[in-house]
């Protein structure tokens, strides 16, 4: 068989070559007096490439392909770096470079040769490029737009071009199960079809610049805690209508070229073995033709995590207890074994081929090129300003007249106040961005381009609150107080509560007390506590909004940008008002000596829980007000009875009635009929719209039956597949979870 096997690709290989080539050729193949091979050939289909590819590559050239390298990149001698898999230039195979991104292009497999000394150090040099340090991936998913996650992946996938860079790894696709979890600001908040809606936009934009867009953690990174031991137990229902559903609807609709199994396990399978997920699910169920590949040191074994559907180890260098699984020796001894088969290796190695073939990664220079900072810098920075939530505005204190106030006082600690909150702040968000705009530079910039003559002055609270007298002293002389507060968090540790870090709730209270003008402003991983809530007139969320900060803050206060995101998390009133609160559920328990968690809330996370428990947020999930108002208006159904298969129109006029521009959400949420165990509503659509004073329009938003987010759809355990419910469905639309002034009736059947 393996002979035949052999054969036919050899006749294939002849037969392509006498067709594609009216000459003479050399003896790879190639067209007389080129060094092209056939796999070069660009007219032909990225599979054929692939198989004359591997057909021609050695056993040994096939193992060191495996898994990821470290050094200096032979195509850019000025880059050193541990996030590459080395290129075999006699093949035509470049270096393939990988890079971090939830929120920018990150480390990013170039720091200068002299500046470190060994690969572990590469992978977490701040010398790494720089780039353009982006809002948070939370700030994006509460701009509740598709077209601005589009330009979030826009400016990713060209500078990673920029860079020579070919594997983005992001967007980052797991829930806010937790508001204390340290990565949430990575991810696109608590609602599944939120997530899987803006990660679709996001990698459509990343991989149109030809680069591998890479949803992770596929599944269940929903803490730090642990993460390299933790077992999850989670119900196949709840995995499969909340956890995958993001990433299923990222491979159906959004064409991701790749995905990274987690360090986690679930239920019982460490996940870059859990051939369940990986296989039958991944590539099984949703059709998945990309490749998979590990987390930095998640994979954990040779022979398993090949055969559940593994396909490239990274990073692939060994630190201390950290072993390189896919190394020559442990390949080659499976391969002796029969553990695994040569197939094996070439079907792994043939789905990332096949990727690089169709974004073009083997048919250009790995060269760098200058990145555009103004431009991405403005992109990022409207950005910001399309995702800050304005949370609270008593007496329409926001916005700021800037010719009627003579002097701002800037107040907080050093990690608000004194710098732009970029990059932020370790592993995967670590990005050394291009330049950073200060609140005080911003404050400034805002009131030079409104032509006021105010002065702004910077009090930096310590970090032990020692000087906070002279912030209340501060306040005291200013006209108004913008006290900068927030919430630090990074990649390998929970936060150990959702307070304010630092008794920053202590200089919210005292500068309060000291002026009734102080607007807070947060910068946050996620939900915050705000027990000074009702001493503050006004309050924006920015979450962490990167290397234009300083700008995107001061434009939203003095009214140069309009507020309109809508929070894609909820905001609870109190510690423990969310589920997963107890040690079983989060930070978990030991099980047999095994730290596990088990997902007992089932379906009920986020807003869902608030609703199936009766529970008063502070503020809810969609929530977000603006310096103008809306009204919404004139639901309609279309049709109101339905077959299950053929989309549903619902349409909604939106009017700004207030006096200046500004952009409204309308969300549309289903309630299933009752007796199927689900939460009470669920989100299944949305729209930005943007409106002049007095302008009206009319806002269609399609359900589709059949769409990868399945609105109507529960998922059936025993039989493996989606099922939609039929009967009475309820249609919900408004301006928040809390916030749905209109409703009408749907009736589905078979």
């Amino acid at each position: 068989m393996l002979m035949r096997k052999r054969t036919l690709i050899s006749t294939a290989i002849a037969m392509i070559v006498a067709a594609g080539c009216g000459g003479g050729h050399d003896d790879n193949g190639a067209p007389a007096g080129t060094n092209a091979h056939a796999w070069m050939n660009t007219a032909l289909p990225p599979d054929q490439r692939t198989a004359l590819l591997l057909a021609a590559m050695t056993p040994a050239q096939k193992v060191a392909q495996l898994s990821g390298s470290a050094g200096v990149v032979p195509e850019i001698p000025s880059c050193y770096g541990g996030r590459h898999i080395l290129g075999i230039p006699e093949l035509q195979i470049p270096t393939l470079r990988v890079t971090n991104g939830p929120v920018g292009v990150g480390q990013n497999d170039c720091v200068p040769p002299d500046s470190v000394t060994n690969p572990t150090a590469a992978l977490t040099s701040t010398a790494s490029a720089k780039a353009t340090a982006l809002p948070s991936g939370m700030a994006v998913a509460a701009s509740f737009d598709t077209a601005v996650a589009a330009q979030f992946g826009d400016v990713i996938g060209r500078e990673s071009r920029n860079l020579a860079l070919h594997v983005l790894e992001g967007p980052g696709m797991n829930l806010a199960r937790n508001p204390t979890l340290g990565r949430n600001f990575e991810y696109f908040g608590e609602d599944p079809v939120l997530s899987g809606t803006m990660g679709i936009a996001e990698i459509n934009a990343i991989q149109s610049h030809g680069v591998i867009a890479m949803a992770k953690h596929l599944v269940a990174n929903e803490q730090e805690t642990n993460r390299m031991t933790i077992n999850e137990n989670i119900d196949d229902k709840t995995l499969h209508e909340l956890y995958l559903l993001p990433f299923e609807m990222a491979v159906k609709d959004g064409g991701v070229a790749s995905v990274m199994c987690s360090y986690n396990s679930v239920n019982g399978f460490q996940m870059c073995e859990n051939k369940h997920i990986l296989t039958d699910v991944l590539r099984g169920q949703w059709g998945f033709t990309g490749y998979v590949q590990s987390d930095f040191f998640a994979n954990h074994s040779t022979v398993n995590s090949m055969l559940a559907g593994l396909d490239n180890e990274m990073p692939g260098i060994e630190v201390g207890p950290l072993v390189k699984y896919w190394s020559a020796d442990r390949i080659n001894a499976a391969l002796a074994a029969s553990q695994i088969k040569q197939s094996d290796v070439d079907t792994a190695l043939g789905r990332r081929y096949k990727q690089m073939f169709k974004l073009g990664i083997f048919d250009r220079p790995v060269a760098q090129t200058a990145i555009d900072q103004a431009a991405d810098g403005a992109i990022a920075r409207a950005i910001g300003e399309q995702s800050a939530v304005l949370l609270k505005n008593e007496n329409n204190v926001l916005p700021l007249n800037a010719k009627a106030v003579h002097t701002v006082a800037l107040i907080g600690q050093s990690a608000y106040a004194n710098k732009a909150v970029s990059g932020c702040c370790g592993g995967s968000s670590d990005v050394i961005p291009l330049y950073t705009v200060t609140p005080l530079q911003g404050v400034q910039n805002a009131l030079k381009q409104l032509g006021s003559s105010a002065t702004a002055s910077l009090t930096v609270v310590a970090d032990d609150n020692s000087n906070l007298q002279d912030a209340v002293a501060a306040a005291k002389q200013a006209d108004v107080v913008i006290l900068l507060a927030g919430t630090i968090a990074e990649e390998g540790a929970d936060r150990p509560s959702i307070e304010l870090s630092n008794n920053q709730d202590a200089i919210v209270t005292a500068v309060a007390a000291a002026n009734p003008h102080t607007v807070v402003v947060m910068k946050d991983n996620a939900s915050v506590l705000m027990p000074w809530i009702d001493q503050v007139p006004a309050v924006l969320e920015t979450w962490f909004p990167g290397q234009e900060d300083g700008n995107i803050v001061a434009n939203l206060l003095f009214g140069i940008a309009n507020p309109s995101g809508k929070l894609p998390v909820t905001f609870p009133k109190s510690a423990g008002d969310w589920p997963a609160n107890t040690p079983a559920q989060f930070p978990g328990v030991n099980v047999n000596g095994v730290p596990t968690v088990t997902y007992s809330e089932g379906l009920q996370i986020g807003y869902r829980w608030y609703d199936a428990r009766n529970v008063k947020p502070l503020f809810a999930f969609g929530h977000g007000l603006s310096y103008t108002t809306f009204k919404l208006s004139s639901l309609q159904v279309t049709p109101q009875a339905s077959d299950g298969k053929k989309p549903i129109t619902v349409q909604v006029d939106v009017e700004n009635t207030g006096k200046v521009a500004g952009a409204e959400v309308p969300q549309v949420y289903l309630a299933l009929p009752a007796g199927l165990g689900q939460p009470p509503k669920r989100l299944v659509g949305f729209q930005k719209v943007q409106l002049a004073p007095g302008e009206k329009k009319t806002v269609q938003i399609t359900i589709d039956p059949t769409s990868s987010s399945h609105p109507f759809g529960t998922w059936d355990t025993a039989t493996q597949q989606w099922t939609n419910a039929t009967g009475q469905f309820q249609v919900l639309v408004g301006n928040g979870s809390d916030s749905l002034s209109l409703s009408s009736t749907l009736s589905v059947s078979n």
